[in-house]
């Protein structure tokens, strides 16, 4: 019964020590990584303000911050971009109907 005991106390320290030396650190690299999140989006704040405060001329806060979003989305890849409300608005107006087609693009390789 002693050693059942023993044995038992031992596997459960070997667990937690095992544990705090396999978890914490991945958690530290977790907190790491939001805190490097958080002072990215804090330094776009900062940047924002100043051009907002010292930009050569007055700029309408709402197209900076959706140029920001826009930049967002064109560094994703070609086909991604944002549409204002006003623009998504017209782009449903122009788009009603039926198209066709194929979607193909042709390019030229070596000449």
């Amino acid at each position: 019964m002693n050693k059942t005991l023993m044995a038992a106390a031992a596997g459960t320290l070997a667990g937690i020590l095992a544990t705090t030396q396999v978890a914490g650190p991945l958690l530290a690299q977790e907190d790491m990584r939001g805190s490097n999140v958080y002072e990215q989006l804090d330094l776009f704040g900062d940047i924002f303000e100043r051009i907002r405060a010292q930009y050569v001329e007055e700029v309408d806060e709402a197209d900076l911050i959706e140029a920001a979003i826009n930049g967002m989305l064109t560094s994703l890849d070609p086909h991604s971009s944002y549409l204002s409300p006003e623009d998504a608005s017209a782009m449903r107006v122009q788009t009603r109907g039926e198209f066709g087609g194929l979607g193909i693009e042709v390019t030229q390789e070596d000449g």
